[in-house]
């Protein structure tokens, strides 16, 4: 499993609970980084993915 799927999955979890306390806190400027750390995660993630299939392929 290539650090790219791992680090994105870290990051995408990390960007959900921000999200999440940005919607409790009602904090708009906390939500919106949530959901940008959320996207870099499955961003990261899925070029691990691709990298993982190159290299087994």
């Amino acid at each position: 499993m290539d650090k790219d799927r791992i680090k994105g999955s870290a990051k995408k979890v990390e960007g959900s609970s921000k999200e999440t306390l940005g919607k409790l806190s009602d904090d708009p400027e906390l939500e919106a980084e949530g959901k940008i750390k959320k996207a870099e995660g499955a961003i990261q993630k899925a070029f691990g993915k691709v990298k993982d299939a190159l290299r087994t392929g």
